[in-house]
């Protein structure tokens, strides 16, 4: 007897389907599992036949073999225990065929439970794009999976058990279908701290909301315990809200990561990652036999915050580069490829040398100035030219630590950030640029249009030019920041106050010594 079932697999960040068959014939007591499987799905053969006694099925006698299609795409993890089962019972007589726009998906305990698994969101997805009307799966995967029924009429299921699943299908007790949770963007600025906590350092909290506003990346340099990780962390609670389209982009990477928070729906926070100095290559860029997202993934349409920057061995900072200019990075193995969007915000800190105090106005440093240089040079050109704003932080004075003055709030920042972005968007639908959400992702061509100079701002744009040496690079750069600082003031052209508070953020102005 055969059957066949729905399911679903992954390939990078899309699903794909899969054809579960099972056929049961005479002979000696087998179970043959195909279909390119990889051990966890292999080891499906003795978690469901364990599953199948202590449920109270009856396993079929003679020859068992089940068939993954297409065969030719590698299967991973424990999804395909749930359909697996089905198929075996429904081959073997002792549930009906279920109807062919159904589709089941979830890990089997040995008692029969179901258990959440990575990777729902874009395989629910694909699901309904493909005309599934009844997707099973385990509880714990409902919200995140209901989150794709959308217009398409596909009802999602959840299930504690085997036999619930058996049960409905069967009419005796019908499941009834999860719902996705409201989405709320504005409930992602509680999860980050306020920065009415930072005292003083008032320029570099005026380059958090000039990197914030325009999406420019940024260096701070500055002593231990200048408040680098302060601003730092708080800069999410000032970005945009995230669009439906970030947060169900940003979801499904999380989802395949299996770090989605069960019971949860789509993302709503900006994502904030903060990885150790020791990181490898792959640990940032992704990969593994499964092809799991990296850290530039995993703080897609978020802010990646590299701290101890110089510590970050060569491979690991020269992996930044592509997502830097592309938004997306690319994962080839021998077994294949996967792509992954990695449009992050880069926030890097370091200190200004090995010991952490050159040029401190208090405490000595211990480093030569060959040492300090051979520092900083760990940082390559290319990389360092992806980064927009820079800035040197002083310790925080007695005085700035207990100081009784007003201090912004991030709220009141982010109406800052706010304002300027949506003059941006304006700016940005009329000149009918498509994919341009800030300055920071601007042309050539395109700066070329937008960045418009007062007469007193080309003056001095000429004359830094030529005393600086700049580059085109540089220069375009330059006056990309310009005319975010410019968005924050509500000018419409460049003027020259904003020009000159650009220059001062120059990386070439920090990181040379002197």
């Amino acid at each position: 007897m055969y059957a066949v079932l729905n399911s679903f697999g992954l390939s990078g960040l899309q699903g794909f389907g899969v054809a579960v068959e099972a056929d049961v014939s005479g002979g000696l007591d087998a179970f043959t599992l195909v279909g390119l499987p990889d051990s966890a799905v292999r080891e499906s053969a003795d978690r469901i036949r364990a599953a199948a006694r202590n449920l109270h099925f009856r396993w079929p006698g003679g020859r068992v073999t089940a068939n993954l299609a297409p065969a030719d795409v590698r299967k991973t993890g424990p999804v395909y225990d749930l359909p697996l089962l089905l198929a075996v019972l429904a081959a073997a007589g002792q549930i009906e065929q279920p109807p062919r726009d159904t589709a089941f998906l979830g890990e089997v305990s040995l008692d029969g439970a179901l258990r959440p698994v990575a990777g729902v969101l874009p395989m629910a997805l694909t699901a309904a794009e493909q005309g599934i009307k009844a997707l099973y799966l385990p509880a714990g995967n409902a919200a995140e999976a209901a989150e794709a029924c959308g217009e398409s009429g596909m009802q999602v299921y959840p299930a504690q058990r085997v036999t619930e699943v058996v049960n409905a299908l069967a009419g005796r007790a019908p499941i009834q279908p999860a719902k996705a949770p409201p989405f709320d963007p504005d409930a992602g600025w509680a999860a980050y701290p306020d920065f009415a906590d930072v005292m003083g350092q008032m320029l570099a909290r005026r380059l958090m909301v000039i990197a914030a506003a325009g999406g420019h990346n940024v260096l701070m340099i500055g002593a231990p315990g200048t408040g680098k990780s302060m601003l730092a962390k708080r800069l999410p609670g000032i970005l945009p809200p995230m669009t439906r389209e970030e947060s169900v982009e940003t979801s499904k990477i999380y989802s395949i990561a299996g770090l989605l928070p069960r019971g949860g729906g789509l993302i709503s926070a900006r994502p904030f990652r903060s990885p150790h100095h020791s990181a490898s290559p792959a640990a940032l860029a992704g990969g593994g036999s499964t092809f799991r997202p990296g850290e530039c993934s995993l703080a897609n349409a978020g802010v990646l915050f590299l701290d101890e920057l110089p510590e970050f061995s060569r491979e690991s900072l020269e992996v930044l580069r592509q997502p830097m200019e592309d938004g997306q990075i690319t994962i080839s193995r021998a077994a294949g490829s996967a792509t992954y969007p990695s449009r992050f915000q880069l926030i890097a800190a370091m200190n200004p040398c090995k010991c952490g105090y050159y040029g401190h106005p208090n405490r000595p440093c211990t480093c030569s100035l060959n040492a300090v240089y051979q520092y900083r040079s760990r940082i390559s050109g290319p990389l360092l030219d992806r980064i927009d704003l820079c800035v040197e932080m002083d310790p925080v004075s007695f005085s700035q630590l207990h100081g009784t003055g007003p201090v912004e709030t991030s709220a009141q920042l982010r109406e800052q950030v706010l304002a300027a972005r949506a003059i941006q968007t304006w700016r940005f639908a009329k000149l009918g640029y498509q994919g341009v959400h800030c300055n920071a992702q601007l042309t050539a061509g395109q700066v070329r249009q937008v960045c418009r100079l007062t007469t007193g701002a080309q003056q001095v744009l000429r004359l830094a030019y030529d005393r600086l040496a700049l580059s085109a690079r540089s220069h375009d750069r330059l006056l990309r920041v310009a005319r975010t600082i410019a968005d924050l003031a509500g000018t419409g052209l460049i003027g020259k106050e904003a020009l000159l508070e650009a220059l001062q953020y120059r990386m070439e102005n920090k990181v040379v010594i002197r």
